[in-house]
Order: structure tokens, then sequence, then C-alpha cells
């Protein structure tokens, strides 16, 4: 006895029967029989060709008038060019086993959540452990970031006056030419790292392609500051660019996101605050503030994803503080932060020449060097690692900041 019928008419399934024919299985379980009827004229062997493709069986009813009927019993859930197919994970990340341990090169390109055919090509994205890169705060942070972003054009005020001296004008085009560099190894280190991740990890992915947005555009308002009233940019120095090289040559992931978010972009926010706070113009500060805002993101994700790794792999601390103790001594040699960068901070903070404003331009910048430190060690301790530890390892981040 038949479930279902479905009446095709004179529409063959070269011409799109065969969906109604899908829509009316859809609707039966397996072994399930739709009863098809039609009158196209390669009906019949268009039909048989097409089941056994599928893997339904089909049985001629009435072959001998204008009109084609056939029992069509439905195979099984998988079958046909999908045998062997399977769900890669959930598109929803917070259902159960949504994000797999490992998920494998054969499903490639494959949205999360989609069945995946089986013999379909395979990539291998060596990013594929969840416990590498993933954070249950991605898909949050992503949302927020993607809020969050801001058109240069109009976020900053770039015609605001600019009453201070030449010589603070000139000590701000300074600091830019070094965020810039500095910006520019923050967008090379998360853009090598996004082509190497797993598909799977899609909310990690777009954070990543978020923050390389964001350093692009800091890269742009750092630029725009620096030349809005002067024709050349300032000086970069050879233990700045020495310092930002040990970053951009990291090659592995969670080193380099701990470098790079959690030492480096986190000292940094204490910078960008700094200038927000000493900024002489208001085009300068929104500039900071912009900045901070997004680097905040950055940081959080570092931290959150460090610190879920930390907990799953318990020997991943050891291998962070090492990483930092190699960095130290690769650039032992070099300078560190140029003193271009600090006076032009040391005058920033004065607003000018006068002797009083200078000595409290200097320690203000003593204070951001202790600010800065204190919120190293508070974010190692966030990773677990001791307070011994975390200043000891704190002393040791590099002198230019990032």
């Amino acid at each position: 006895m038949t479930a279902a019928a479905v009446e095709l008419g004179d529409l063959g399934l070269d011409e799109g029967a065969h969906l109604l024919v899908k829509r009316a299985l859809a609707g039966v379980d397996v072994g399930g029989v739709v009863r098809v009827r039609g009158r196209a004229p390669t009906l019949a062997i268009d039909l048989d060709a097409w089941c056994r493709a599928q893997g339904h069986a089909v049985a001629p009813v009435d072959t001998t008038g204008a009109t084609y009927v056939a029992d069509v019993r439905r195979g099984g859930a998988v079958v046909g060019r999908w045998r062997g197919a399977e769900r890669a994970g959930a598109v929803d990340p917070r259902a159960l086993g949504a994000i797999v341990d490992h998920p494998p090169a054969r499903w490639g390109l494959a949205a999360r959540g989609a069945t995946v055919e089986a013999g379909a090509a395979g990539l291998d994205f060596p990013l594929c452990d969840r416990r590498v890169v993933w954070a249950d705060e991605a898909a949050r942070l992503y949302a927020q970031a993607a809020a969050a972003q801001w058109d240069p054009a109009t976020a900053i005020p770039w015609d605001a006056p600019a009453p201070h001296p030449p010589e603070v004008e000139d000590a701000i085009v300074q600091v830019m030419t070094y965020l810039i560099e500095n910006e520019t190894a923050a967008l090379i280190v998360p853009a090598r790292f996004l082509a190497q991740l797993h598909p799977h990890f899609r909310e990690v992915m777009q954070l990543l392609a978020i923050q390389c947005a964001d350093e692009a555009r800091h890269i742009e308002v750092f630029t725009r500051r620096g030349a809005l009233r002067r024709d050349a940019l300032g000086l970069s120095t050879q233990g700045g660019q020495a310092s930002l090289a040990t970053l951009v040559r990291e090659p592995d992931f969670a080193l380099a996101a701990f470098l790079l978010s959690v030492l480096g972009e986190g000292t940094f926010l204490s910078l960008l605050w700094f200038l927000r706070d000493h900024a002489p113009d208001a085009t300068t500060r929104e500039v900071a503030r912009l900045a901070a805002q997004d680097e905040a993101r950055h940081v959080a994700f570092g931290l959150a994803h460090l610190a879920r790794h930390a907990a799953e792999e318990p020997t991943l601390r050891a291998r962070l503080a090492s990483a930092v103790e190699r960095r130290h001594a690769a650039l032992a040699g070099t300078a560190g932060l140029n003193e271009e960068v600090f006076d032009a901070l040391v005058l920033l903070a004065a607003g000018g020449w006068d002797a009083a404003a200078l000595r409290r331009g200097h320690a203000a910048v003593v204070a951001l060097s202790q600010d800065m430190d204190a919120g190293r060690q508070q974010r190692l301790r966030r990773l677990g690692f001791t307070t011994g530890e975390a200043e000891a390892l704190s002393s040791l981040h590099t002198r230019n900041f990032m």
C-alpha cells in the first residue's frame, strides 16, 4: 500500500521532476513507498536510473498507457552518492558536540553543520586542534567587534584645532611612526595564522579576520595623523625592527598569540591610554581612544583561548615562559625602545619646554612603564603563573613595549 503519491504530469526528470519525487520521499520513512505518475516519454528510463543513483527501489505499476505509474521505495537515510557522508559538527557552537577536537582534513572548506560527501577533496589545515585555537568567547567577541567597527573618515575629528607648539607636533609624528610599524606586525601575525586555521573553527577565523581589519584601520589612522601637519614621518630604528621581527617569525600559534596579544598588545593598551590622556588635541585623543577600544578585544581573545589551552595542557605555561626567555636573549644586544620615542612621550606628557612640566612629563612616562609592568603581571597571573613567575617574566618583556 502506498503512503503518498506525486503527479508529474508531462514534466520530465531532466526538467526538474526529480525535485517533486525527492520532496515526496522526504515525507515518508525509510522503506516507505511513494507512487509516481507521469506522462514524460522517457520517464520510465529516467526514473529507474535516478532511483539507482539515489539508492531507492522502483517497481513499475502500469507501463501500458500514456501515463507511466511506478512505486518508489525510499532507501536508507544516507544512500547513493551520500553513502559514507558525515555531519561536520553543528552550526550553533553551543550545541552538544558542535565543536570537535580534531576536525579532519577531509571536511575541507565545508561549513560546520553541513553534511560532507564521502570522497570530497580534503585540505590540510595545520591549526586543526581545538585545544590550541578555540575559545568559548570567540562568537561573543566577534559579534562585539563587528558591531564596534568605526569609519576613520567620520569617527575622528581630523579638522580639530591643534594649538600645541611645533615640537609637540613633532613628538606626535614620532610616536605615530612607531605605532605604525608595531601595528603592521600586529596585522601580519594573525594574518599568517588565519590561512592555517581549519574552517570548522569559524568563529575564531572570523575574529582573526576582523582583528586584521582593525590593525589595517589603525595603520591608516596613525599614518594619517602623523602626516596631518608634516611632510615626512619620524624615525624607525634597528632595535624596534628587530623586536618586531621576533613576533613575525614565531611559528607556533600559541606562542605567537601569547607574545603578541597577552604581552605586546596588552602593554600597548597602556600606551594608547597614555596617549589618550596626554593628547594635546582632539584628533590625537580620538585616534588613541578608538585604537585602544579595538586592542582590548584582541587582548581578551588572546587571554581567553590561552587560558583554555593552559587548562587542558599544563605544560603550556612552561613553553610560554621559554618563549619569553628566548625572545629576551635574542634581543639582548638591541637598544630596546628608541630614544626618540621615549623623549616624544615625555614631551607629550609635559606639553612644552618648561622645566617643571618636563619633570612631570618624565614622571608620567616612568609611571607608564610601571603601569605596563603591572598589567603584564596581572595577565600572566590570569594564565596561571604564580606571582613570582609573573614578575620575573614581565621583567624580561622587550623594552620596545610590543
